[in-house]
């Protein structure tokens, strides 16, 4: 058995070591957003409580889906080093980027650069889709992360990026793996409320219909979700996490984090979701359990 931990949105906290000249344009709405409501929602005790929950389940792979920054400064991607880090070696942690660490076109240089070992495919290269081969799995990650105007959080995959995943998921197929996905924003129609959705969410579900995956798994809503997309030969659960450090005062779910366990081989994978998720008293707890190899009738 394979066991694939997946948590998202932690928005690492506080912001610091920052000059005003960086808030500019839009990182100036943004600072204010987190003035008054980010950095109440965010609980850096709560994501340690998580942390901690994920480790002592030992999984095999830790994926996280974005979004370690608020406004995407050097100084916060130096942050989510120790954060990534901190989740395990640098071998079995994954990451894709999410719209805040894509905040800004000034975002890109350092996010790709501070944050490239989590990032690299497994010939040490970095970039996007990624491949990384572990066990029994191919893990595939793409990036819907792009900067936007502001007031918008929407995500864009792209032409080039889906034809290259495409033959990513065709070399996994080949290779007899089981086809893990991992992307930022909601990668269906109707994942996301206008002006937060992935905007070439049609192509991606087409992309997956030709070629199909086991599974795919998104953050960004800081709720859990569960949809099903036609793949090849058999439906695809899509699986959203909550934020991993959302507190009481925070909107969406407490925070919260994915085990699935995998067993099986590519011809017929058995995938099992357990939701673990933060509760008012400390504790960290089962929420829920979907056996994901069977699409309910």
């Amino acid at each position: 058995m394979f066991k694939l931990a997946h948590l998202s949105d932690p928005h690492l906290g506080p912001l610091a070591g920052f000059s005003l000249h960086q808030l500019f344009g839009k990182r100036a709405t943004g600072y204010v957003n987190w003035r008054r409501k980010r950095r109440h929602a965010h609980d850096m005790d709560i994501l340690a409580r998580i942390v901690a929950d994920i480790h002592a389940h030992e999984p095999d792979h830790i994926a996280c889906t974005g979004d370690v920054a608020h406004i995407g400064l050097p100084n916060e991607f130096k942050t989510a080093i120790a954060f990534l880090d901190e989740l395990g070696p640098r071998e079995r942690v994954s990451f894709v980027p999410g719209n805040h660490d894509a905040y800004a076109r000034s975002s890109l240089k350092p996010l790709a650069g501070l944050l490239a070992p989590w990032i690299a495919d497994d010939e040490g290269k970095a970039g996007y889709p990624w491949y990384r081969r572990r066990g029994p799995v191919a893990l595939i990650g793409v990036n819907s992360g792009v900067p936007t105007l502001p007031l918008m959080a929407t995500g864009r995959v792209g032409g080039e990026q889906i034809a290259r995943t495409e033959a990513l998921l065709d070399r996994a197929r080949d290779e007899g793996l089981i086809r893990v996905v991992l992307i930022h924003h909601p990668p269906y129609l109707g994942g996301a409320k206008r002006g937060r959705e992935l905007v070439d969410a049609a192509a991606f579900e087409a992309m997956l219909k030709r070629k199909g995956a086991d599974l795919v798994l998104h953050g960004h809503n800081h709720s859990f979700s569960l949809a099903w997309r036609p793949g090849l030969g058999r439906d695809v659960p899509i699986v959203g996490v909550p934020s991993a450090s959302i507190g009481p005062r925070g909107h969406g779910e407490l925070g919260a984090w994915h085990l699935f366990r995998i067993e099986g081989d590519a011809s017929a994978p058995r995938i099992t979701l357990e939701q673990r998720g933060f509760e008012p008293d400390g504790t960290v707890i089962l929420r829920q359990k979907i056996a994901l190899h069977a699409k309910p009738a």
